[in-house]
C-alpha cells in the first residue's frame, strides 16, 4: 500500500480542576470534529485521549508530515475545545495556543507535534507515548534505553536486523541546530549531549538503512513565547518488532521513574510516573510528572486500539518508587534540587521575581 502519516498533536486548551484533567466535554468536542474530518476523507482513522490537562489527537492520512489541512484541523479542533473550557470556566482555557490564527502549521504556535510516514508492514505496532508536566527531554533516557542499551533491548545483541545499531537526530531547541549521531559507535559523544535533557532532546531516531523508528515532539512553548505559559507535556511515536525491538523493550525503560523536570510551575525536578488512562490525572503538587502508553495495531491507517499499556500490575514498583522519589524532592521545598537549577529557571515565574531584587544588589 501507499505511505501512510501517523500524526500525533496535543495542546493544553483548559484544565479540569486546575491542571490536574481534561473534561469530558472537550474531549467529546474534539470526537466531534475528528469524526467529521474523517467522514469528509481528511483522515483514515483517529482516536482522541487525555493526560493530565492536554488533549491528545492521534490521527492517520495520507497526507504526509507537516500538511496543513492535518494541521488545520488539529488547529481548529483546539480552538473549538478552546470554546468549551471557557463556557466551564476551565483553568488556563487555551493555554497552548500562542498564536492568534492558524498560519499553515502548529509548530511555532504552541502545540506539540510528533509525526512520521512510512509503508505499513504485515504487523505495525506502535506505541504512542504521552506525557504531562514535564519537558521533551524527558524522553532522552527512554529512547536511549530503547535503542542503544543492550542491558535494556536484548534485540541490539541476538536480533541480526538491529545489531549494527540506530542513528539517533539530537536537537539543541536554545540554538535551533541538530546533529546525527551513530551508536553504538558514537555511544557516548550521544550521552554527552542527551544527559543535558534541557539542552539538548532526542527528535527522531532511525535504524541505520534509514527506516524510521522513532519520533518526538521538541517545541519548547517558552523558547515560542518568550516566557513561561506551562510545559511542553511531549508525545512521542515508537513503532515495534518485526527489525525493532519489541514490545517489552520499548516499555522496559519506564519501569525504571527516572528524574525530570517540570511539576509544579514547570520548576522542579520529579519522577517520570507511568500510569493507566485512567491515573493520568496529577494532583500531588500538580504531579508528579505522568506518561501514559498507547498500544495501536495499524491495520490500513486503521487504528486497532488503543490498548493502555501502563495499565499492568508489573509496573506497580516503578510507581512506588516514584512515590518515594517524590517524597525525597518535596522535602527539599524551595532548595535544588527539588527546585531546577539556577540556568533552567530562566523560563519560569522566577525572573519575574528577582528583577524587583535586582536595584538593591551593590
Amino acid at each position: 500500500m501507499s505511505k501512510i502519516t501517523l500524526s500525533v498533536i496535543k495542546a493544553d486548551v483548559g484544565g479540569y480542576v486546575g491542571h490536574s484533567a481534561s473534561h469530558p466535554e472537550v474531549l467529546a468536542k474534539a470526537e466531534v470534529m475528528l469524526d467529521a474530518a474523517k467522514r469528509e476523507g481528511k483522515l483514515i482513522d483517529f482516536s482522541v485521549l487525555a493526560c493530565g490537562d492536554d488533549l491528545e489527537l492521534i490521527m492517520t492520512h495520507t497526507h504526509g508530515t507537516d500538511a496543513e489541512v492535518i494541521h488545520k484541523l488539529a488547529w481548529d479542533t483546539f480552538v473549538e475545545g478552546t470554546e468549551v473550557a471557557k463556557k466551564l470556566k476551565l483553568y488556563g482555557a487555551g493555554q497552548d495556543l500562542l498564536a492568534d490564527a492558524f498560519s499553515g502549521n502548529v509548530k511555532g504556535m504552541g502545540p506539540g507535534c510528533a509525526e512520521m510516514e512510512f509503508e505499513e508492514r504485515p504487523s505495525e505496532p506502535v506505541i504512542i507515548f504521552m506525557a504531562d508536566k514535564t519537558s521533551p527531554g524527558a524522553w532522552n533516557y527512554p529512547l536511549y534505553k530503547i535503542f542503544a542499551d543492550p542491558f535494556n533491548t536484548a534485540g541490539l545483541v541476538i536480533d541480526s536486523s538491529m545489531h549494527e545499531g540506530f542513528t539517533f537526530v539530537i536537537n539543541d531547541p536554545m540554538k535551533n541546530k541538530r546533529v546525527k549521531l551513530n551508536t553504538p559507535e558514537e555511544m557516548y559523544d550521544l550521552l554527552a549531549l542527551i544527559g543535558s535533557h534541557e539542552q539538548y532532546v532526542v527528535d527522531t531516531v532511525y535504524r541505520k538503512d534509514g527506516f524510521v523508528a522513532a519520533k518526538a515532539s521538541t517545541q519548547k512553548l517558552a523558547l515560542i513565547a518568550g516566557k513561561y505559559v506551562g510545559k511542553d507535556d511531549p508525545v512521542m511515536i515508537v513503532r515495534a518488532q518485526a527489525g525493532l525491538p519489541a514490545v517489552g523493550e520499548v516499555l522496559e525503560p519506564f519501569s525504571f521513574p527516572h528524574v525530570v523536570s517540570g511539576w509544579m510551575r514547570g520548576s522542579h525536578n520529579g519522577p517520570l510516573m507511568p500510569v493507566s488512562f485512567k491515573q493520568a490525572t496529577p494532583t500531588r503538587f500538580d504531579g508528579p510528572p505522568r506518561v501514559i502508553a498507547a498500544g495501536f495495531q495499524l491495520a490500513d491507517g486503521k487504528l486497532i486500539g488503543p490498548r493502555d499499556m501502563f495499565d499492568d500490575p508489573s509496573y506497580d514498583r516503578s510507581r512506588a518508587i516514584a512515590n518515594e522519589v517524590a517524597d525525597y524532592l518535596r522535602r527539599h521545598g524551595p532548595f535544588e534540587p527539588g527546585r531546577l537549577p539556577h540556568g533552567d529557571m530562566e523560563y519560569t515565574t522566577l525572573p519575574a521575581v528577582l528583577e524587583k531584587l535586582a536595584d538593591r544588589f551593590s
